[in-house]
């Protein structure tokens, strides 16, 4: 139905372009072009399939800019549609290709090859028109002469008149030429809305004015308006009269809008969007926005809008800490709403969680799996991926990042598990031995209730530290001295972990999984790794510096410091062992300037000789002072001298030639 003049005067009348309005008389669809140019029409719309981009044989035309003027379409003098004309820019894309005889041969080619070039270019033009509700495509044939042929140069433009359009609605346009060879222009724009048609706010609600007759019947919808699919109508209802209608602030959306139209035979609907910009629209849409599972591979973003965003996974440990991102290995995934989206060779979990961010703020988070599979459970996540020549790489996820796991230690794992698997902790944590955990705790209770009762400044070291004291098993006898230091190191109000101690649990979960473990749960607690280098200890660090293959020579299956390497080296690599690590060797058997010069990061003793700064380092701070730190020595060295003089001077035997190795003493 045509709108009244005085209604499109009201609309336009405060535009800068109003007076510029042109007037087309009739419904017929016309076209025209620049001067030199021919251009023609097609009878009837076309369906709007732009297809997939070609290689261009030769020169083209293509669409290079749109433009857009609004024009009055009038069926009487004083009744007019608004009207969207566009015009199109063409400009020559492409080049001839060079014949191939000349290309090879440097001749002259055929003279009928060079007949093409002088030859008018022809292109099919195709405008795509949407305006909710109505979408139109239409074929313009247009045709250049040879003479304005030029690469890269504009050749004019062809005009279309013209496109209807409601007041108040949104326009959205396309161009692009069939055959495509190139990717299509777009433009959007905004038509003037009727002034009877107001929003404005109230508080905590929005009112809906409408300024109509008392005569007059309409019709109000509110729609979300879907940038894919067609709209989802909300609410609608036929009117009479003036009103103002309530919306909830909590039911705005950026892309809720309003249609308002005549209760009359084929009456021109307007539409208003008037939300988008809204902030509080915007964070209603984030509200209302919903995580679904629909296997426990896919799930999909329910929301009543489109909305940039994207997502990836995150492990989510019990005790309330942060929700950890899988980013890298796993990337973050472009999200579009009511799509199903898949993350490759995953399985369900419920400490698997998916986070949802926009413009790199967290949005959404939830744990899907969590319903279905039960509570968080107390796993830790194993990553793993693959490189282009399938070549492996492992690490688990700690609260301070991921550490690696070299592929040395892939045969651990199982070849047919996917990139995230979770171990359960009970299986990868280690459960000290009961009887040495207890003297040591007894131990740390009766020396912590002496200091108080002597009233000593040592109160702060009431709680006894965490080590884990790792070594190279070279032979049985070095064995025997590291047991006598470890013995030693746990009269004193320190927790020792040694393999020696630990032979059943490290066979059955094996080197590297039983290192890990106490590695982990060692730093966690503010504890210290002791790393006791000996000649064989600087072979092996070598051998993994250099990447080379084993070193000759025999090694046991529980010597776990071939295996701990594989966590140790990273930690170095990336500078977070100073404070958390110590080294240590013995005098007479290594000199410290044989340790690689990376592990000499952290300090490195020699014992006994510096054994009063080695316990230092290995105390909390502030734990004893100088004098008690001494006692200490003393008492270590006295437990530990008779296990060096059976090392060193066997009895019955001359002194053997424990010092055969990099870097050793001379054994005076």
């Amino acid at each position: 139905m045509p709108v009244p003049w005085f209604l499109l005067s009201l609309a336009l009348g405060r535009s800068p372009v109003v007076l510029s309005l042109e007037r087309l008389v009739g419904p017929q669809d016309a076209t025209h072009c620049s001067p030199g140019l021919s251009c023609h029409l097609w009878d009837s719309d076309i369906l709007c399939l732009p297809g997939d981009i070609m290689p261009a044989p030769g020169p083209v035309l293509a669409p290079t800019h749109l433009q857009t003027e609004l024009v009055l379409r009038c069926h009487k003098e004083t009744d007019c549609d608004l009207c969207v004309r566009v015009a199109v820019h063409l400009a020559v894309h492409g080049h001839w290709e060079e014949p191939e005889d000349e290309e090879k041969f440097g001749g002259a080619a055929d003279p009928g090859v060079e007949e093409p070039r002088n030859a008018s270019l022809q292109a099919q033009v195709v405008l795509s028109f949407q305006a909710y509700p109505t979408a139109r495509c239409v074929l313009l044939e247009v045709q250049v002469p040879a003479a304005l042929v030029q690469f890269g140069q504009s050749v004019g433009s062809v005009v279309y008149d013209c496109f209807e359009a409601a007041l108040g609605s949104e326009v959205r346009i396309w161009s692009y030429t069939q055959p495509r060879y190139e990717k299509e222009l777009n433009l959007t724009q905004q038509l003037p809305a009727l002034p009877w048609l107001n929003v404005s706010a109230d508080g905590d609600n929005v009112h809906l004015v409408l300024n109509v007759s008392e005569e007059q019947h309409f019709g109000l919808s509110l729609y979300w308006n879907q940038v894919q699919g067609p709209p989802k109508p909300r609410w609608h209802k036929n009117l009479t009269g003036p009103q103002i209608i309530t919306l909830n602030h909590t039911d705005l959306v950026p892309c809720l809008c309003i249609q308002v139209w005549p209760l009359e035979p084929d009456s021109v609907r307007t539409n208003i969007c008037p939300f988008r910009e809204d902030p509080r629209a915007h964070r209603n849409l984030w509200r209302a926005a919903r995580l679904r599972l629909l296997t426990l591979q896919s799930w999909l973003l329910d929301a009543p809008c489109s909305l940039p965003a994207e997502a990836a996974l995150c492990w989510r440990a019990p005790g309330g800490d942060p929700c950890q991102p899988l980013v890298p290995p796993l990337s973050w995934e472009n999200v579009t709403v009511d799509k199903v989206l898949e993350f490759p060779l995953l399985k369900g979990h419920p400490n698997l969680c998916v986070q949802v961010n926009s413009w790199e703020k967290l949005q959404l988070q939830e744990c899907l799996w969590a319903d279905s599979l039960g509570p968080l459970k107390d796993d830790v996540l194993l990553l793993e991926t693959r490189g282009p020549q399938d070549n492996r790489s492992l690490c688990a996820l700690e609260p301070s990042g991921c550490t690696s796991l070299p592929s040395k230690a892939s045969t651990l794992w199982d070849d047919d598990l996917g990139a995230l698997w979770a171990c359960p902790m009970d299986k990868y944590i280690h459960k000290r031995w009961a009887l040495v955990w207890l003297a040591c705790l007894l131990f740390a209770a009766a020396l912590s209730l002496i200091l108080l009762l002597k009233k000593d400044h040592a109160k702060a070291a009431a709680r006894s530290r965490a080590a884990l004291l790792l070594y190279s098993a070279d032979d049985s006898g070095f064995e025997r001295l590291v047991g006598a230091l470890a013995s030693a190191l746990c009269q004193l109000p320190l927790r020792v972990a040694v393999d020696l101690w630990s032979r059943r649990e490290l066979s059955a979960q094996g080197p590297v999984a039983w290192f890990h473990a106490q590695r982990r749960q060692t730093l966690q607690e503010g504890g210290v790794v002791v790393l006791l280098f000996s000649p064989g200890a600087v072979a092996l660090c070598s051998e993994w510096l250099q990447d080379g293959v084993s070193a000759p020579g025999a090694h046991g299956p529980h010597d776990a410091f071939r295996a701990s390497l594989s966590c140790v080296l990273p930690d170095f690599l990336q500078g977070r062992a100073p404070g958390s690590y110590v080294g240590a060797c013995f005098d007479r058997l290594l000199h410290p300037d044989a340790v690689p010069a990376l592990f000499r990061t952290v300090p490195v003793f020699t014992l006994p000789s510096q054994l009063p700064d080695f316990l230092g380092a290995l105390q909390q701070p502030r734990a004893a002072r100088s004098g008690r730190l001494q006692e200490r020595a003393e008492q270590v060295s006295r437990a530990l001298q008779p296990a060096l003089d059976s090392y060193f001077h066997p009895p019955g035997t001359p002194a053997p030639g424990r010092g055969v190795g990099p870097g050793a003493g001379d054994g005076t």
